[in-house]
């Protein structure tokens, strides 16, 4: 083994300075015009990619350094697909220039249909901030008119009056000789977006099977079943409210629900015109809802089924800007026949450029539980509070999560190589 090692050193003696040498003989990256930050690492944007497609500008690690900062936000379109807003907002010499181009995607658009799109979008943007450097004698654009179906007019009508339908299936199991999980999914929606109505049903449903050998004669199985459907309806009224209604139906094992139905009205308003949500909402909603419960076994209140009544004020701020991204959301809601059975939660989701190469990430979350009244009477089991199977008896919950990123070195990463890429690197 230690000649082994000896033999690693040497040999790394030997390749360092000419890997060094080798190095120092690169040419710096050149000013080439234009720096540009890409901010869409939300949405795992394929950097490398656009560094090779778009070889006309310099790529920068950090906004300070930059003279624009392309920022890229996406929303979900009725059809199912999506809608990516590419923001090019000018940094320093271009401070005040703000452009915004728009990219629509299919539901069934691959990752390279994407990018392939981003790509153009973010070439077309870019040309102005470009057209006073060096950089435009090199670039030529090309324009293609479109053919066939492509060139012809969008019906009028739609087969489909806007529906959109999806389905999904997954399973998930592993074992060895002791053990064994299984995990079934499956889910159906329809959704109908207009501007004026938001229309979504959907239903979906989870069995989870553990089984355990503790020894030659004792075997633990476990199971969990879940199950819901839900309905919701909004409409439009104005840029700044909304009304609607949800209801639901569903099962749970987990909270001794052997039915749980429930229908809740509810009106928003968001502070902000809804044409822009892309960036920035800030949203206020009340729901009142009526609840029917039948329980799989008599609960802490001696109840095997109740009608309840309640409210809930939520109160959401979702912002994406130059500076990073946030979102809060803060939530109270009570029975109505006893005020004391509440639940306070407050949802907090922060990323953060706090200076030149230094960000922060933040991520949390804590509630006061009050309302657990479909809590059985009997507990559970001990193999039921190990896997998780069934809800405790709780005050509070609370989860979270901070870090701190930060880096030094060379501005630039114009440079694409994927040599040694893959898993064991």
């Amino acid at each position: 083994m230690l000649r082994f090692a000896l033999a690693v050193a040497a040999l790394a003696a030997l390749l360092l300075p000419a890997l060094a040498a080798a190095q120092d003989s690169l040419p710096p990256s050149p000013r080439r015009g234009v720096r540009v930050f890409l901010d869409c690492q939300q949405m795992h944007c394929d950097g490398d990619y656009f560094r090779t497609e778009i070889g006309f500008v310099d790529y920068v690690r950090n906004r300070q350094d930059a003279d624009v900062q392309i920022l890229v936000t996406r929303q979900r379109t009725g059809g199912g697909g999506n809608e990516y807003t590419a923001n090019f907002i000018g940094i320093g010499r271009y401070t005040g220039r703000q452009d915004t181009l728009h990219f629509y995607t299919r539901q069934d658009a691959t990752d390279d249909v994407i990018r392939r799109g981003l790509a153009r979008t973010f070439k077309v943007g870019l040309l102005r901030y470009v057209a006073g450097t060096a950089a435009i004698e090199g670039i030529h654009v090309v324009y293609t008119p479109p053919t066939g179906a492509a060139a012809a007019p969008p019906p009028s009508r739609d087969p489909w009056n806007f529906w959109v339908f999806r389905v999904r299936a997954s399973s998930y199991f592993h074992g060895e000789s002791s053990s064994h999980s299984l995990n079934l999914s499956g889910s159906v929606s329809a959704n109908r977006t207009t501007e004026q109505w938001k229309l979504d049903l959907s239903a979906r449903g989870n069995y989870s099977e553990d089984r355990y050998q503790l020894d030659s004669v004792t075997n633990v199985t476990s199971t969990s079943k879940d199950f819901r459907t839900s309905g919701l309806a909004v409409r439009s009224v104005g840029t700044h409210w909304a009304v609607g209604a949800v209801a639901s139906a569903g099962r749970s094992t987990y909270s001794n629900q052997a039915l749980a139905l429930r229908f809740a009205p509810g009106i928003e308003y968001d502070f902000y015109p809804y044409d822009e949500s892309t960036r920035r909402q800030l949203t206020l909603r009340y729901n009142v809802g009526i609840n029917r419960f039948r329980y799989d076994e008599q609960t802490i209140f001696f109840k095997t089924g109740e009608t309840l009544f309640d409210e809930s004020l939520t109160l959401s701020l979702d912002t994406r800007q130059p500076w990073g991204s946030a979102s809060f959301q803060l939530q109270g809601a009570h029975y109505l026949d006893d005020f004391s059975q509440n639940r306070v939660q407050l949802d907090a989701e922060m990323d953060v450029r706090l200076f030149k190469g230094l960000s922060a990430s933040f991520n949390a979350s804590v509630s006061r539980v009050r309302d657990q009244r479909y809590l059985p009477a009997g507990g559970a089991t001990p193999e039921e509070v190990l896997l998780q199977r069934r809800a405790l008896a709780t005050s509070y919950r609370y989860y979270g999560s901070v870090g701190l990123s930060y880096s030094f070195g060379s501005i630039f990463n114009n440079v694409v190589n994927p040599r040694f890429d893959g898993p064991g690197n």
